[in-house]
């Protein structure tokens, strides 16, 4: 969906800015208008760039917390047909892919961690684990929902700066237009502009790393199973897609994964069945191989004084937990709600004192989540014999002990704690 090139004044009182048309802007957009408030996305892209199939060739787990968002927002009918259940997870430590092979099959012999849907089933009232989505289809449903709740668009369009003044910040475009709101939301990437405007800063650095992402197409039934193991190169993600098709994810040096990255056919497949293995037969590349620099950026705030950040514009986070969309989700939830309750109240929903109420919220569980997610791959990037005999002691344990496994499936469910009303499946 490419917007118009209207002038300002045509869009009526705006009550929120958003830069950045993203999975996490646009949620923000879609749940703002269902609360009576009146968004407007800018974004460099439109939307039939960003579901283009070679854009973005990954896929992400949502939490089910998110995925009822997303129902309660009326997008969840048309992901649905392209959303894979994770009924299992199963996460190894090992040293080469036959361990993986060999826990996939009930025979492996030493520390693993095995999670369940079926056991927390009466807590999520019957959900999966979490929803397998490639992001071109999460996009293009997201853009059908913002043109059908007739949000305005401003795309291609960028950001050239903000100016924030008493009673509301004043957006100008690259082209020279300017857009006036009392809140103006970065949601628009790790370079964020308007976190810059706002003159937030940010605790960042690279794991010097490179993410390898590739779907294929199996020759045995993955039967919604989400694998990952940790290899001494680096985690390797087996998840499930629809159609009996995977999502890999591995972690490489920057180096190797651009050579993936060239790499031809027999290459690629010789590099892959090193990690692999063999319990789900033969794999075929089903698409180009994408390649992602990997680090950790943290904004030191996540508002100022007539602004608020979102998604990677606040946290940008390793993939190892695969939390990095939801943590955004659940901040769309949580600004969302922030916002339209302070409307309702006639409050002014861009003061210091309202939007300190959404940074409240989500700093504890944003600054937890990222230092966890670092934590683990300083510790599963580690190959010290001490440390994997301490590693695979720690999975053993949890792995026996039931409500420990349970905590953890409903912590990545995102079913703990104060949970804004979006993720409970409730409207605003």
């Amino acid at each position: 969906m490419a917007a118009a090139r209207k002038s300002p004044d045509a869009h009526g009182d705006i009550d929120v800015i958003i830069a950045g048309a993203g999975m996490a802007g646009a949620t923000l957009a879609l749940a703002l208008k269902q609360g009576g408030l009146n968004p407007l996305l800018i974004d460099p892209l439109p939307f039939e760039a960003r579901i283009a199939p070679e854009f973005d060739g990954r896929a992400s787990a949502i939490a089910y917390s998110a995925f009822r968002q997303w129902r309660t927002l009326g997008v969840a009918a048309a992901l649905e047909p392209v959303a894979q259940r994770i009924e299992q997870i199963l996460v190894t430590d090992a040293a080469s892919p036959g361990a993986a092979t060999r826990a996939a099959l009930g025979v492996f012999g030493g520390a693993f961690l095995r999670f369940e849907a079926a056991e927390i089933g009466d807590a999520s009232g019957g959900e999966p684990l979490g929803y397998m989505i490639e992001n071109r289809q999460t996009r293009a449903a997201l853009a059908a929902a913002v043109t059908a709740a007739g949000i305005p668009v401003l795309a291609p369009a960028r950001v050239a700066s903000v100016a924030f003044e008493p009673g509301r910040a004043t957006v100008t475009l690259e082209d020279g237009r300017t857009l006036s709101a009392p809140l103006v939301v970065g949601a628009e990437g790790r370079n964020s502009v308007v976190r810059t405007a706002a003159k937030i800063g940010e605790l960042a650095w690279s794991y010097k790393q490179a993410g390898v992402v590739a779907t294929v197409k199996l020759e045995r039934p993955h039967q919604g199973v989400a694998h990952e193991y940790f290899l001494t190169s680096g985690p390797f993600a087996i998840l499930p897609l629809t159609g009996n098709r995977a999502s890999l994810v591995w972690t490489e040096k920057e180096a190797t994964g651009a050579a993936l990255k060239a790499a031809g056919e027999e290459m690629f497949h010789a590099h892959l069945a090193r990690r692999f293995g063999e319990f789900l037969g033969r794999v075929e590349r089903a698409g180009p191989t994408f390649v992602y620099p990997l680090s950790l950026s943290l904004a030191e705030n996540m508002t100022a004084p007539r602004a608020a950040l979102l998604g990677d514009a606040a946290h940008g986070i390793h993939p190892i937990a695969g939390q990095g969309l939801n943590l955004g989700l659940k901040g769309a939830a949580a600004l969302a709600q922030v916002l339209v309750d302070a409307s309702r109240l006639g409050e002014d929903i861009g003061s210091e004192a309202v939007l300190e109420r959404y940074a409240r919220w989500r700093r504890f569980d944003t600054v937890a989540l990222a230092a966890a997610t670092d934590l683990f791959t300083r510790l599963f990037a580690n190959d010290d014999p001490l440390l994997r005999l301490a590693r695979g002691a720690g999975m053993a344990v949890i792995n026996r002990i039931g409500p420990a496994r349970r905590f953890f499936m409903q912590e990545a469910g995102g079913a703990t704690g104060d949970l804004p009303r979006l993720l409970r499946g409730e409207a605003l």
